[in-house]
């Protein structure tokens, strides 16, 4: 069965989605959701849109996409008790802490894996089938050909985006907004600095992409596996939704699809396919002009009409039995429910007495309700006749009784919780971890705990397993896609075979392709843990130590509970975003392209953009983090992130460390000393 899911940032959002045809529609409440910024729903809402969307055969999914800090668990634990009594069908998650809570608080709601935890891959999707969760919204920038692979390979049912905004960055992955601004895209306040003019040479706006629409590929998403078809646009406005809704419903049915108008209610210089279709190119990008902005006003009221009424969608089996002298008697049945009102003595006709006809004229007008009169039986002894507002009368009498009947409101059993205490966590020391881009880099002599090099670098310098020894990590790609996921476990094999024992992950991907190669499992900084809960829960995945998000205060940092041992990045162009298009790519392809370049912002400020095997891309900051001067207690390790350091500026680094050196370049503290939104 296929499922066309809806936005919802509010009421009238809710309206345009329902009358539209929507099978299922997201939203959130006030906290703990991507879209922060929405107008979203208060905790006592949320019984009332549930029993309005049940009543009309519609899903509810409730959103607690966010990542989350320890302060914030208890209001977190309440809300998943108000989301499970509402009688919501399913959750949307993206913080392992949050899915713990779930499973132990309510474990009968669906769990659903968020875009946001960058499920891109096989594995990915497999270990999110482990973890509890019963369908994973995959990444957007999947191809045709990656859903079907992974499709095929997983029971876990499969949620794919069809239309809507596509961020430059894999959601979960970018940290733009955080670091620029202080507003947390994996915390629901993204102020979507991408979509400014950032430039590459001459090309303006090189980190915004046009909207994307797969609406005319819906036929094959279904063929290939994928069970719900998402529209983004929480934000956006009722016509959009209805527009967007009405849409998918036309390219399931096999009909054409009104894109005109979906293109002049909301698009970026257009649409683009380019991720499912597999063309990377420049064309992907636009970003909003004034023309599109204005188009809006040509189709805002014939969108409107799309939700002016209520659509009818439920069929119904109605009986109708009168008598001489008794009282006549309407039951009613939606298939599951059914509901009887009784009327007035009927009178023996004078003329022509009430017959089928008659009875059917009155009773289909089902006008304001979503039923339909799909068949009626109909009985008479003798000559009775029925006056027309009395069958008006039971009808909507009977309409009202049922309605109410399908919208009850059927709440999930929830168990009271005793939130752990976790003990504040004792460092003996804080060790030096140094990773660096290239072997050379890390080639002087140092008493670094770990030296952590990319798979593809130990690849071409076999002998720094044998120079490193047990201090060897190999760094995993932060993205590996579907049909490279096998090549990289041989990858790994052979490097086992080796000597190499350590692997570090940034997602749950990763992890699981090195737990399956039976390496030591090392989190670093993508897994985005910012509270106790989720570092307790990649310890029983199997993580040895983690890195946590730079989006983590130091205070928070300090009072982090748990055993399992803990770093951060001390030192490092952050990455910023992690991309799929590329913003540097030219209309001829790849070719002699030196894998790097310069995208500078509106004040001049340049940021790094490193290629990684022309499979992914990585933003880095205009400047580094150094904090070699600053007290952190707690931290077991910190990591220097080399990337295009030379060797000597990365040896002058670490013994700046090791001396606890003030910075003499320009710099920044991160978001270690600012209190993230």
């Amino acid at each position: 069965m296929t499922e066309i899911l809806a936005p919802v940032g509010g009421k009238e959002q809710l309206i345009a989605a329902v009358r539209s045809g929507a099978d299922a529609v997201y939203l959130g409440a006030k906290n703990f959701n991507a879209r922060r910024n929405a107008s979203n729903f208060e905790d006592f809402e949320l019984p009332e849109i549930v029993s309005y969307c049940r009543a009309r055969n519609v899903k509810v999914h409730v959103v607690l996409n966010t990542l989350v800090m320890d302060s914030e668990i208890p209001e977190l634990a309440e809300e998943i008790k108000n989301v499970a009594l509402s009688g919501a069908d399913a959750v949307i998650v993206q913080d392992l802490a949050v899915a713990k809570l779930v499973r132990e608080i309510c474990p009968s709601i669906e769990m659903h894996a968020s875009t946001q935890m960058t499920i891109h891959d096989l594995a990915g999707a497999l270990e999110a089938q482990k973890l509890g969760f019963k369908r994973a919204v995959l990444s957007r920038e999947l191809s045709l050909d990656e859903i079907k692979y992974i499709a095929e390979r997983t029971d876990i049912e499969l949620e794919a985006f069809v239309h809507g905004a596509l961020c430059m960055c894999m959601s979960g992955c970018c940290y733009l907004s955080s670091v620029l601004g202080g507003r947390s895209g994996n915390r629901g306040l993204c102020a979507q600095p991408c979509r400014l003019d950032f430039r590459f040479g001459e090309k303006d706006h090189a980190l915004s992409l046009k909207d994307m629409s797969h609406i005319e590929h819906i036929g094959e998403l279904s063929e290939a596996g994928v069970c719900s078809f998402k529209i983004e646009g929480r934000m956006k406005r009722p016509e959009y939704v209805a527009a967007a809704v009405s849409a998918c419903k036309a390219a399931l049915a096999g009909a054409e699809p009104d894109t005109e108008s979906l293109r002049a209610v909301f698009s970026r210089q257009g649409f683009t396919d380019g991720y499912l279709t597999g063309k990377r190119n420049p064309d992907m990008f636009g970003f909003r002009s004034h023309e599109d902005v204005t188009a809006a006003d040509k189709v805002l009221k014939n969108l409107a009409n799309l939700y002016k009424d209520e659509p009818k969608r439920i069929p119904l089996k109605m009986e109708l039995s009168i008598s001489e002298e008794k009282p006549s008697v309407l039951t009613v049945s939606d298939g599951e429910n059914t509901v009887s009102v009784t009327g007035g003595i009927c009178e023996k006709a004078m003329r022509a007495p009430t017959d089928k006809a008659l009875a059917e004229r009155y009773l289909s007008k089902t006008g304001g309700t979503p039923f339909y009169l799909s068949e009626l039986e109909f009985s008479a002894e003798g000559e009775p006749i029925i006056a027309a507002g009395e069958l008006n009368e039971m009808r909507r009498k009977a309409l009202a009784e049922l309605l109410e009947i399908r919208g009850k409101v059927l709440p999930h059993s929830v168990s009271d919780l005793e939130l752990p205490k976790s003990e504040k966590h004792i460092a003996e020391k804080t060790a030096l971890r140094l990773r660096a881009e290239k072997f050379e880099q890390v080639l002087f002599e140092n008493e670094a705990e770990a030296v952590i090099l990319p798979l593809s670098e130990i690849e071409k310098h076999p002998e720094a397993i044998e120079k490193f020894g047990e201090k060897l990590f190999a760094e995993l790609p932060a993205l590996v896609f579907a049909f490279d996921e096998e090549k990289t476990k041989e990858r790994l094999s052979v490097l086992y075979k080796k000597g190499l024992r350590h692997a570090l992950c940034e997602n749950i991907c990763t992890l699981r392709l090195a737990k399956d190669c039976g390496l030591t499992i090392h989190g670093g900084h993508g897994l985005n843990i910012l509270n106790s809960l989720c570092l307790s829960e990649y310890e029983k995945l199997g993580v040895d130590d983690a890195t946590l998000s730079f989006e983590l205060s130091a205070p928070k940092i300090k009072y982090l509970g748990g055993k399992i041992k803990r770093g951060i990045l001390g030192y490092g162009y952050l990455p910023l975003m992690r991309m799929r298009a590329c913003p540097i790519k030219k209309a001829g392809g790849c070719k002699n392209c030196p894998g790097k370049g310069k995208i500078k912002d509106r004040m001049g400020k340049e940021f790094t953009y490193l290629c990684f095997e022309k499979k992914f891309g990585t933003l880095l900051n205009s400047v580094p983090l150094y904090i070699a001067d600053k007290d952190f207690s707690g931290i077991d390790f910190m990591t220097l992130w080399f990337t295009a350091e030379t060797p000597e500026n990365c040896r002058k680094i670490y013994d700046m460390f090791v001396n606890k050196t003030p910075a003499d370049f320009e710099k920044t503290n991160g978001l270690y000393f600012r209190e993230l939104l």
